[in-house]
């Protein structure tokens, strides 16, 4: 799995025993949560310390401090040393000093220290592992602590707005509020992190070094590879399918793309078409359920809401993005004249299902089990038990039909320990960045605590917005989109749900988990918007595209995400639920809604739609996301009967 961060950059090879130290360090990780997972849930001011000691570690082990492309050096090593050793004391710290630090009134100045040195290595592990804008957004963040006339910094006072002024506080004030408490570094962020966040990237690692991600493109394949622009259908198919396994859209885009770029181009799709189908359609596996990119576990801790119960409400809106996409895909097939594959190119459903419908027993008791109300975290535990079990067993099943001998079980023991260690090791590696990121948004968490800048800045939104919810919800995605140039997507989140989701609620009225699941969505927009469109850049590397055109396809394929986030706000019961005919009217308007939308975007559904019907679908779309029934209803009118012009125009056209 790849995470939001990673680029294409010549990268020097470790020393091998370098390598060593990273596979075992990882693989303890890996057995230090599963054991608190599964075995002994351990109180948080232990899980999270010592998880993120070992975090840190491997961050300094992984990423050297000149950066991937050149030695380490011996002054390189020294420093990562001093770092690895200081990621080691702010794991320990607070586990072995717990009685003393929870029963003194003041902090001690050695508690202090500790407590600066282990903002000061949380930085620098973001630096490497994130990148340098969650850094400096980090350490913006502690200044502003500082700032004030009885702070640190006072003359910063100086440079900040009115409402933006308060009182300012000492180091010992802010260095206890962040490593001394739960709601600094060792708050709710990283809390997920620890706990639910790991144990299903872990998840991941097992069921993509088990082949499951090779699984699931073969049977979206199988499954629309004959169909009109098939491999492109396939893409959309298979990231929702990988939305299961992997959090992040670059890792989606690398994955399946792979596969499926080539194929597009090869069926006519122009290079940067392709790119971007792939770059929509992957971005959405990080709003698919069951895991959601991590998203759904956060958003679990910050509103109470159970973990189950936001992965069921998340399943519409996701189905309605991808159908969305799945549905630009099609038209765009149409409107070129294109083919589906031959059927000698394609695998079998059957033959797909033979190899590999072990696979799908994991997804299953995970559902199942988090249905039954088991914690995520322990769902994740047992998700992983059955993952190796239905793996093992396949494999012993192959075994015993090719005929058993003492060497072949000796080498099926030794491959099924060699993947259980990959995986182990794939998980801790692949949790590095989320780690880090959530460490320092608890930076972040304990500073707008410390200093109320929550409220002020909803209190700024207001005065920007007029109390316009429409313009409200603009500034909420542009500040997601600025965000999103220098956070991945679940930091870009947190942040932006500290900052905003007190306006939303208290200020609009939005409920807090629409309020959650809308910046959640819009903080996917750094993936496919120009100017900084990760996953659309992966995808343009894969189709040799130029980046920006890219971009501009991928945004183009994913307006479901703008789209859908607004139907949330303006119609409540698809999400918070109601009146079955509300439920039902309010789902059926929505994929019209998009119908439509995606229709008057290409301008061809049936056949080609003049400007007249694309402007009627326009303000028919507006319509429909107005918050009043009549307005509603008319607009889903004039929506269907453009459609059903259009649908009549195809069946002449095609009888003559």
């Amino acid at each position: 799995m790849v995470t939001d961060t990673d680029a294409h950059i010549d990268e020097r090879p470790q020393p091998r025993i370098v390598l060593r130290a990273i596979a075992v360090i990882g693989i303890l990780l890996s057995l230090f949560q599963l054991y608190a997972a599964g075995v002994q849930p351990l109180g948080l001011f232990f899980q999270r310390p010592i998880h993120l000691g070992f975090i840190l570690v491997l961050c300094f082990l992984i990423y050297p401090v000149w950066g991937p492309s050149r030695p380490r050096g011996v002054l390189g090593w020294i420093i990562d040393g001093v770092l690895i050793a200081c990621g080691i004391l702010v794991g320990a710290w607070l586990p072995i000093n717990i009685d003393i630090i929870a029963n003194q009134i003041f902090p001690r100045s050695i508690d202090v220290a500790v407590g600066v040195l282990t903002v000061i290595v949380v930085l620098e592990g973001a630096r490497r592992a994130v990148g340098l804008g969650m850094t400096i957004i980090g350490a913006f963040f502690i200044a502003y602590a500082f700032a004030g006339n009885r702070g640190e910094l006072p003359f910063l006072a100086d440079w900040m707005p009115g409402i933006m002024n308060h009182r300012g506080y000492s180091l010992d004030r802010v260095a206890s509020q962040m490593t001394l408490g739960a709601e600094g570094i060792f708050g709710i962020p990283l809390g997920v992190a620890a706990t639910f966040i790991f144990v299903f990237v872990l998840f991941g690692a097992f069921l993509e070094v088990t082949g499951a991600g090779k699984f699931f493109i073969d049977l979206a394949y199988a499954a629309t590879g004959r169909q009109r622009g098939g491999p492109a259908k396939a893409a959309v198919i298979a990231s929702a399918g990988m939305g299961s396994i992997s959090g992040s859209a670059i890792a989606n885009v690398v994955t399946t793309g792979a596969f499926t770029i080539p194929l597009m181009k090869k069926l006519g799709y122009r290079p940067a078409q392709a790119g971007g189908i792939e770059a929509a359609a992957s971005t959405g596996g990080q709003i698919m359920p069951p895991l959601m990119g991590a998203g759904a576990f956060l958003m679990s801790e910050f509103t109470r809401v159970p973990y189950v119960d936001i992965v069921l409400v998340s399943i519409f809106p996701a189905v309605l993005y991808f159908g969305a996409v799945y549905l630009l895909v099609h038209i765009a097939a149409v409107k070129q004249g294109m083919t589906g594959m031959k059927a000698e190119e394609l695998p079998k459903v059957r033959d797909v299902m033979a190899e590999g419908w072990h696979f799908l027993f994991p997804l299953v008791a995970l559902v199942v089990l988090l249905v039954v109300g088991y914690s995520p975290m322990r769902v994740g535990f047992y998700a992983i038990v059955s993952v190796i079990v239905a793996a093992g067993t396949r494999a012993l099943w192959a075994y015993l039909a090719s005929g058993p001998t003492a060497t072949g079980f000796v080498d099926l023991c030794r491959s099924g320990l060699a993947m259980t260690l990959e995986a182990l090791e794939l998980g801790a590696r692949n949790a590095v960045a989320v780690s880090m990121a959530c460490a320092v948004a608890g930076i972040i968490v304990g500073v707008v605590g410390l200093t109320g800048l929550g409220l002020k800045f909803s209190a700024m939104m207001i005065a920007f917005s007029g109390g316009n919810i429409v313009l409200a919800l603009i500034l909420v995605l542009l500040a997601s989109l600025i965000l999103g140039m220098g956070l991945p997507v679940t930091a870009a989140y947190i942040v932006l749900i500290i900052l905003v989701g007190p306006a939303l609620t208290e200020e609009f009225g939005i409920p807090i988990l629409i309020a959650h699941l809308v910046v959640f969505w819009y903080s996917q927009d750094s993936n496919v918007t120009p100017p900084v469109a990760l996953a659309a850049f992966a995808g343009a590397a894969i189709a040799g595209s130029k980046p920006m055109e890219t971009s501009l396809q991928a945004w183009k394929f994913a307006k479901g995400l703008y789209l859908i986030p607004l139907f949330m706000v303006f119609n409540e019961s698809i999400i918070l639920g109601g009146p079955l005919p509300l439920v039902l009217w309010n789902g059926f308007i929505a994929i019209l809604a998009m119908t439509g939308f995606a229709a008057a975007l290409e301008g061809f559904l049936w056949r080609p739609m003049p400007i007249w019907q694309r402007l009627l679908i326009v303000f028919g779309v507006i319509a429909i996301f107005w918050p009043s029934v009549g307005i509603e209803a008319a607009g889903a009118v004039v929506v269907a009967g453009v459609l059903a012009l259009n649908w009549r125009g195809g069946r002449s056209a095609v009888a003559a």
